[in-house]
């Protein structure tokens, strides 16, 4: 069997309203550093309930930019998971910490709090929490861990933006969330991301190492006709443009709309997944809002699946290799097979469907259609 065009697992929705929103800067005087972001970011915190935002070049430098503020360095540990993009521990290893790595539940693939707590020693500095596939962690449990042992918790959010946990949105969770706005998330900048915080210190200080380490931006200087800055830390070019927040701003206008239409598109999936004994979906917890960035499920044939699917159109992708099992971090870091055997045990399952708000329910229907010719 064959479709006739491929189904990507996710891709962006773009309108005439965001094309607009960034023409309008495009015609503007500022491209970068200008009002369009502190707009964003003032609209990522009415959004979230967060009180300042920080909007940086990418997902991984906001999550870098937390890890400075946080004052990582060496022989400083932090906790993460796994099952997640590497620039989850990654930004650990920026700042010369130790990445140490706390296995998931087998049933959500989210952070297990046991293993969180058996992680600690007298080195471990902060945890960094994954909301994988858009479901948010037990966010009570860790906080009362991090409490506990006077930690910093840091709440990876690039899957969850417009999730809630117990009626409270992601971006409320943690001492800093990290968002990132690529094309296949839930609302796109092209590429861009973000910090928001409860604590001004933190935001000053993310803001700062965003723009080199220095003290005032362009516009600040602009709008008081000075010219004098100084650099009082060593930062990153870290910026993003004026248009990429545009664009920003115009899709979080949308963002509900999408969250509940992927909600929608989870529930067909998970109809049609109700009769099959060989894939099954993750669970949903039954207290959260749920932004299903990915629609993951797991297979014994996966690999054969996977295969079958590519070949007929629908692109179905893994995520993710477990962080601690890539080559850098088995030569460099130290670590090795067994170390977190839910998440390995897991990964050889996993099959990421493709969800996207421009999907529809024929194409759930011919996804599943296929599905059942190879099982």
């Amino acid at each position: 069997m064959s479709t006739p065009h491929f189904i990507p697992y996710g891709r962006q929705t773009i309108d005439d309203d965001d094309i607009a929103a960034v023409v309008e800067v495009l015609r503007s005087d500022w491209l970068t550093t200008g009002p369009a972001v502190e707009r964003f970011e003032a609209d990522v915190c009415a959004y979230t309930g967060a009180r300042h935002g920080v909007a940086v070049s990418n997902g991984t430098a906001a999550l870098h930019a937390a890890m400075f503020a946080l004052d990582i360095g060496p022989g400083d540990e932090v906790i993460v998971p796994p099952m997640t993009f590497a620039a989850s521990a990654n930004c650990i290893l920026y700042q010369g910490g130790t990445p140490v790595f706390a296995d998931v539940d087998a049933e959500t693939l989210l952070m297990d709090p046991t293993a969180v707590e058996a992680a600690i020693t007298p080195r471990t500095k902060a945890i960094i929490a994954v909301d994988y596939a858009g479901q948010p962690c037990d966010w009570d449990a860790l906080r009362a861990i991090a409490d506990r042992h006077h930690l910093a918790l840091v709440a990876d959010g690039c899957h969850a933006l417009g999730a809630s946990f117990r009626g409270r949105k992601v971006g409320t969770l943690a001492d800093i969330t990290v968002f990132s706005f690529h094309p296949v998330k839930h609302i796109t900048t092209g590429e861009g991301g973000m910090a928001v915080t409860g604590d001004k210190q933190l935001a000053a200080r993310m803001r700062a190492f965003r723009g080199h380490g220095i003290t005032t931006t362009t516009s600040q200087r602009e709008k008081s006709g000075a010219w004098f800055y100084e650099m009082t830390e060593l930062g990153y070019n870290y910026r993003i443009t004026d248009f990429q927040c545009a664009l920003g701003s115009s899709q979080l206008k949308k963002l509900d709309g999408w969250i509940a239409k992927r909600n929608e598109l989870a529930q067909a999936y998970a109809a049609a997944l109700a009769g099959q004994d060989s894939i099954r979906p993750l669970r949903c917890r039954e207290d959260v809002r749920h932004a299903y960035h990915l629609y993951v499920v797991r297979s014994p044939d996966r690999d054969a699946l996977f295969r079958h699917l590519r070949a007929n159109g629908i692109g179905a992708n893994v995520h993710y290799v477990p962080v601690h099992l890539h080559p850098y971090y088995r030569n460099v870091v130290g670590t090795r097979e067994g170390l977190c055997p839910v998440a390995e045990a897991a990964y050889r399952e996993l099959l990421t469907l493709p969800l996207w708000p421009g999907l529809t329910e024929d194409n759930i229907l011919t996804i599943m259609r296929t599905i059942t010719c190879v099982n």
